[in-house]
């Protein structure tokens, strides 16, 4: 605990408040007990200076281009690890030894399996249904059909609903895949990897075996551990508000792909791909550019900037190295990659984008690498869903575990009429 405090002076009264030390980053100033001594609110659109809560489990450092999972640091991660493990370390805290994986993977595994009667559930959906609204909707009935792990008071039913929707996910992204292109589904092999598993479930037919490409398995993985988790973001804020009026797991984490589903979060790396496409071709930058700087040009540049990182997103350079390396495995040669590496060469030159500290995020190259892989546009924002419910569990186990916390209430600062009068319809 800190020494340092904050005082701060209104109506010749003097209020001082504590200021806490993180073990990284800013400090933040306790302002709870600000209203019940001033009667006055923060007013703070969209959070951003506001912590509504501690966590120890991802540090972010926008300025410096920093992403921590757990201390370790994210290019780490995705060089040295596998999404079990970095399950494992978001749910747990640390990383596992060999005997903790084995015994983690194979209980993620055993989960897999859907309710069978959950797959008369897609079929209530339209063919041309968005993934997003499938998954959605499956999520949510997942409370319908598990009431043995819905009882949040119980560590034990928390644990079981923390392994069900990690293991359930790629089964359910599968399913709503092969629902939209009329194919059959395709059970679990829980002899494949988790994420080879997924390829199998997601590519794979009944009539003939098939053969997982090492590379791509490897590149989707590494894309599942750049989306595991990124700290206090709209979903996993929406995930931890859900959870803190008592909701159970499947409902909040249903509300966290909601929100995730917006061209602003989750679908950003969508946009991304289709504006590279529209540009089509290197020599067609320039003009792009020049229509992003004209503030009378609805037309933006996807995949520029985030709303955390001043600097060059960790991620992103992890993605742009994927991309070569599945492109040259697959043997493909796709104008959008070449389009992708010549805007980011001269957005990084450009004194505009400098300026504006716009640097290329994990979005940019995210969609090219999922293109390539055989992915439908609509279903890479399920993707990212998939992914980052690791992180929205951790995130709801943690908060669920926090004596201090409360049933998520924002202010606000009211602008509309004053006290009135109703006046009858014939009188107005």
């Amino acid at each position: 605990m800190s020494d340092k405090t904050l005082t701060m002076t209104t109506d010749g009264k003097e209020l001082t408040y504590p200021v806490l030390p993180g073990t990284v980053g800013p400090e933040v100033i306790d302002i709870r007990k600000l209203y019940g001594q001033s009667g006055m609110f923060t007013y703070d659109p969209g959070f951003t200076s506001t912590a509504a809560c501690q966590s120890a489990i991802t540090y972010i450092d926008g300025e410096q281009g920093v992403l921590l999972h757990r201390g370790y640091p994210i290019d780490q991660l995705a060089e040295k690890s596998s999404f079990m493990e970095v399950s494992y370390l978001l749910l747990n805290g640390e990383l596992p030894n060999q005997a903790e994986l084995e015994k983690f993977n194979s209980t993620i595994m055993r989960h897999t399996m859907l309710h069978e009667q959950l797959s008369t559930f897609y079929r209530g959906f339209r063919r041309d249904a968005h993934p997003m609204a499938v998954m959605c909707g499956v999520v949510g009935a997942l409370s319908a059909f598990y009431h043995d792990s819905t009882d949040i008071t119980d560590p034990t039913q928390r644990m079981i609903a923390s392994h069900r929707l990690i293991a359930k996910m790629p089964t359910i992204a599968s399913m709503a895949y092969k629902y939209s292109v009329g194919q059959p589904f395709m059970y679990p092999q829980n002899e494949l990897s988790y994420t080879g598993n997924f390829l199998r479930m997601t590519f794979g037919v009944p009539a003939e075996p098939y053969l997982i490409n090492p590379i791509v398995e490897r590149a989707l993985d590494r894309i599942f551990i750049l989306h595991a988790d990124h700290e206090q973001n709209a979903s996993t804020s929406t995930v931890r508000l859900a959870g803190s009026s008592g909701a159970n797991p499947f409902a909040c984490i249903a509300a966290g792909i909601a929100c995730l589903w917006g061209p602003a979060h989750g679908g950003a790396n969508e946009a991304a791909l289709n504006m590279l496409r529209e540009i089509g071709r290197p020599e067609r930058i320039p003009e792009y550019i020049a229509r992003a700087k004209d503030k009378d040009d609805p037309f933006r540049l996807m995949g520029f900037g985030h709303r955390v990182y001043k600097n060059f997103d960790p991620r992103a350079k992890v993605m742009k190295e994927t991309a070569q390396e599945v492109l040259d495995d697959l043997g493909i040669s796709d104008p959008v990659l070449d389009t992708a590496r010549e805007l980011e060469q001269i957005a990084l030159k450009d004194d505009y984008f400098i300026e504006k500290k716009l640097y290329p995020n994990v979005d940019f190259y995210s969609g090219v690498i999922l293109n390539a892989i055989g992915f439908p546009t609509e279903m890479f924002t399920a993707l990212f869903a998939l992914a980052r419910t690791v992180g929205w569990i951790a995130h709801w186990n943690e908060m669920i575990s926090d004596p201090e916390q409360k049933i998520g209430r924002p202010r606000q600062l009211y602008v509309g009429a004053t006290q009135r009068d109703y006046v009858p319809v014939g009188q107005r």
